[in-house]
């Protein structure tokens, strides 16, 4: 799931129903073919089970000085999906426990993700978030070289 500030969701995958890795789906998706070949411009944060990318910056593990203002500011705007979550499955509680096949499960979390945007755009009512979750998955693909020097040069050019 890609989001903005706003949690207006801008990208849903929920075509694999069951337990599969979070960075696996990205990978098979279409926004990661589009970010790779250079279709589209930006940059995606993801938390530490992804493997660090040009378009995909994951936070430093052992973070030095500057590193860790990076990290600070990358947990603080990541935060934003991590509520989107909250949102979902405080607007539609039949997201905590879905029981039916896993393709009509599929079906039914795109269509609580269009009609949150739908909310959002509205500026209806949020509902309470409980506290947060910590979502992140160990990494199952190995950092690029040139995604982690992207970050490298974003904290020299923003954080040092």
């Amino acid at each position: 799931m890609v989001c903005n500030a706003d949690c207006v969701i801008s990208n849903v995958v929920a075509k694999w129903p069951g337990s599969v890795h979070d960075s696996r789906i990205f990978r098979a998706s279409e926004i990661y073919q589009c970010l790779s070949q250079g279709e589209f411009s930006g940059v995606l944060l993801g938390d530490r089970g992804y493997g660090c990318q040009p378009f995909l910056l994951i936070p430093f593990t052992d973070p030095q000085e500057a590193q860790q203002a990076y990290n600070h500011a990358h947990a603080r705007t990541r935060a934003r999906v991590e509520m989107t979550f909250g949102l979902l499955k405080a607007r539609f509680h039949c997201l905590h426990k879905l029981r039916v096949n896993p393709v009509r499960a599929c079906d039914i979390t795109v269509a609580c993700a269009v009609l949150h945007n739908v909310a959002c755009l509205r500026k209806e009512r949020a509902p309470r978030v409980p506290p947060a979750m910590d979502w992140d998955n160990p990494a199952i693909f190995p950092d690029d070289d040139s995604g982690r020097l992207l970050r490298d040069q974003y904290v020299l050019n923003y954080f040092s």
